[in-house]
């Protein structure tokens, strides 16, 4: 199988033409206004005009308002929504559109518990538990994420091209997720680590 790759996160048109030629399957579009990769519609119009065909969007949300939602989705129609707050099944599924939906990890939190409600997600994701939301860095003990779940799994976390290749073989994800472990600066994504990351996850999948 070939894992699918996501860099979240994008702020400028060029970087997502960048991840989109290292092979990228989807880019990440951030609309929480407390993260530094926070994009008005505007500018995620612009990146998404920029991209070349077959490269999905996908729109970050952090418990905002439905009225936030109905926005982003209006005005730059991203393929997907994901989900990373507190948000409830009932909330991620009034839009009529494909979501994924996070669980941050942490001791303590019964991931099947916590997801099995949101049984109509395309996908659910495991992150690490940092008091920000994403983007930080940080990765979190592989072996808590549990196995054969009901939906497909997008592993999160401090990925980068140095672990991403044993993250794969540990976990066996349907695809991964990536921000700061592909920049140079937050927001600012690095053609070269972007492409040495997808590299070491095609590694992995042989």
């Amino acid at each position: 199988m070939r894992t699918r790759v996501k860099i979240c996160g994008i702020t400028r048109p060029g970087d997502g033409v960048a991840a989109a030629k290292a092979g990228a399957d989807a880019i990440g579009l951030v609309f929480y206004p407390k993260s530094p990769r926070y994009l008005s519609t505007e500018r995620a119009v612009e990146i998404r005009d920029a991209l070349p065909p077959f490269v999905q969007t996908v729109a970050l949300f952090v418990n905002a308002d439905a009225a936030q939602v109905a926005q982003v989705l209006g005005r730059v129609k991203p393929g997907m929504l994901q989900f990373h707050g507190d948000e409830t099944p009932e909330f991620c599924g009034q839009f009529g559109a494909p979501f994924v939906k996070a669980c941050r990890i942490r001791p303590g939190i019964d991931v099947l518990q916590y997801l099995q409600p949101y049984s109509r997600a395309a996908a659910w994701l495991v992150d690490s538990f940092v008091p920000e939301y994403g983007g930080v860095g940080e990765s979190f003990d592989w072996s808590l994420v549990p196995r054969g779940l009901a939906r497909p799994l997008i592993l999160s976390g401090g990925l980068d091209q140095k672990n991403v290749g044993r993250a794969i073989r540990a976990v066996q994800p349907w695809g991964v997720d990536v921000s700061s472990g592909v920049e140079s600066a937050k927001g600012i994504k690095d053609a070269g680590k972007m492409t040495a990351f997808v590299a070491e996850v095609r590694n992995a999948d042989v």
